[in-house]
């Protein structure tokens, strides 16, 4: 395979990635975050994408396939600039690659306004499952409160009576809260929203400690998540308030920060690397000879994204100016997840199943996350009874 690598000028990385010599090649713009504490999730769900291509020799379903990539800087702002340019200067009308929800937000109504079709490999907020869903939306990697649903319901699976609950001050901080309390049966110890962009978390650790919970749940993805976590064990708590997470608050990055201060944690997730199925064996193998650094959930979204848009382009011949077909073929979700069973349900999010990971130290004495047992099967999301297409 021929790759060639552009790259953009004032201030926004770009990236794209082509078959050698191909005719009619299907443009698919990723928006995402590659840049600042945070740029490592944008970076693993386009290499995830990628390496999907990879595999099958730079196209999609058979379709030759061009990925445009540009960085958001996790700027609505700049989201919705790249969307209207890649649009207008490259046509292009496949979307996907958003991490945070603040972006998504800004962007995502544009996008499937505008005729396009967009497939989240991450970002998947409150308001656009529901009564905001649209029939070119498409995600296939949570709703966020869902993934949050499975670690409150963890919690109370674990007896835990009152829990201390903390997350960014954004839409998804918003959604991983209201998801945890609404499958958590015990009582909140006590509520806090934290800034997108701090640092310090010494008074929200103090009221932690004044309260005195049975267990702290707590969102915060990328860097804000080793921050947090070390701080948390550097105020030693980790040895007092033990902690429920779900996937973004623990990825292998996060996990290789913090190293053996994590070892009991428990988090839950709807895929590890430890799934013992063939699509997952193949991924995890082909990740690991291609990149040398640790594999996270987004990575095996950004993958699935990926496979998700080859099911369709497969089933059209590549045809997406067909709107009314390209969607149907979407729907019906005929490609191979990583993760195991999984379809979409009627608002176009994943109907999946979601299970405990606990970290232990592996046979070399690194600290992995294990895959213990199923907490919640086909669990769809709150919203999807009010999504009318």
């Amino acid at each position: 395979m021929n790759m060639k690598i552009p790259f953009l000028a004032a201030g926004l990385s770009a990236l794209s990635v082509m078959s050698a010599g191909a005719a009619d090649e299907v443009k698919i713009g990723m928006i995402t975050t590659l840049s600042g504490p945070a740029g490592y999730l944008g970076q693993d769900i386009r290499d995830g994408f990628k390496l999907a291509m990879e595999m099958n020799d730079g196209k999609l379903g058979g379709v030759p396939v061009e990925l445009i990539v540009e960085d958001d800087g996790l700027k609505p702002g700049n989201g919705r600039q790249i969307f209207e340019r890649m649009q207008s200067d490259e046509g292009v009308k496949l979307f996907t690659g958003i991490v945070f929800s603040n972006v998504a937000g800004a962007t995502v109504p544009d996008i499937v306004d505008s005729g396009s079709f967009y497939i989240s490999p991450n970002a998947a907020p409150s308001n656009l499952a529901g009564k905001g869903c649209h029939e070119n939306y498409f995600v296939v990697s949570w709703q966020n409160d869902s993934l949050h649903e499975s670690a409150g319901q963890y919690a109370t699976e674990l007896g835990y009576k009152n829990a201390f609950v903390l997350a960014p001050n954004y839409q998804a901080g918003k959604d991983a809260i209201s998801g945890f309390k609404r499958f958590f049966k015990g009582e909140i110890a006590g509520e806090i929203y934290t800034r997108l962009d701090q640092t310090d978390y010494a008074a929200e650790l103090a009221q932690v400690r004044a309260a005195e919970p049975d267990v702290v749940f707590q969102f915060h993805p990328g860097g804000l998540g080793i921050t947090f976590l070390k701080q948390y064990q550097q105020a030693g708590l980790a040895d007092s308030i033990p902690m429920v997470l779900a996937a973004p608050s623990l990825d292998g990055v996060i996990l290789q920060a913090i190293g053996d201060s994590a070892v009991g944690l428990t988090v839950t997730a709807h895929w590890n690397s430890d799934f013992d199925n063939e699509a997952n064996k193949e991924f995890v193998a082909a990740w690991k000879e291609a990149y040398d650094r640790p594999l996270t959930y987004y990575a095996s979204q950004g993958y699935d994204a990926a496979l998700a848009y080859a099911s369709a382009l497969k089933a059209t011949g590549g045809n997406i100016d067909d709107a009314d077909a390209f969607r149907e073929s979407l729907r019906k979700a005929d490609f191979t997840s990583v993760r195991g069973d999984f379809s979409f349900g009627p608002n176009q999010h994943p109907v999946q199943n979601w299970y405990a990971l606990k970290v232990e130290k592996g046979e070399d004495g690194t600290p992995m996350l294990k895959t213990i047992g199923e907490v919640l099967s086909g669990h769809s999301d709150a919203y999807a009874a009010e999504c009318q297409m």
